[in-house]
């Protein structure tokens, strides 16, 4: 398994926590996050490496005109999975981010709602400080928008 830096553990760490209802079975929206053809589907960033197993690539490429490395979520893995309720794996800070060689981990819950599925994302190992506060606050905005676009692709 790759070295994900993860750093931060124990009870002291701090999480972001959003929710989406999203109007499809939860195996559909599960699998929306399973492969690249997956989240081309709905998220289709400019490419991906993704490769549903245990410590396989979690890649998400947003500008490939960037050096290597700085591309997207380059060097994040999947850190476990659970076929139709669960989906973990780790996460980095964009490139403008002090922070972007520290890893952090999320862990995505798909189940059964009265209109599709409830989605529950909470991204945790962040620490404390300023440049941990950034890290955060930019995913604040990031997931939100995402999960925003995972429900409007069924709409």
């Amino acid at each position: 398994m790759p070295d994900t830096n993860v750093t931060l553990g124990g009870p002291g760490v701090r999480s972001l926590v959003l929710n989406v209802d999203v109007s499809a079975r939860p195996q559909a929206v599960w699998n929306a996050w399973a492969s690249s053809d997956g989240i081309d589907s709905w998220w289709n960033p400019p490419g991906s490496n993704i490769e549903l197993r245990v410590g396989g690539p979690f890649e998400l490429y947003f500008d490939a005109d960037a050096d290597p490395g700085s591309q997207g979520s380059e060097g994040c893995v999947y850190l476990g999975y659970v076929p139709n309720e669960m989906i973990s794996f780790t996460w980095n800070a964009p490139p403008h981010l002090a922070l972007r060689e520290s890893h952090t981990w999320v862990v995505i819950t798909f189940s059964e709602s009265p209109t599709g599925t409830g989605v529950h994302l909470v991204h945790t190992g962040f620490g404390s400080g300023d440049d941990w506060d950034a890290y955060m606050a930019y995913f604040q905005t990031a997931w939100a928008y995402v999960l925003g676009l995972l429900a409007d692709h069924w709409q």
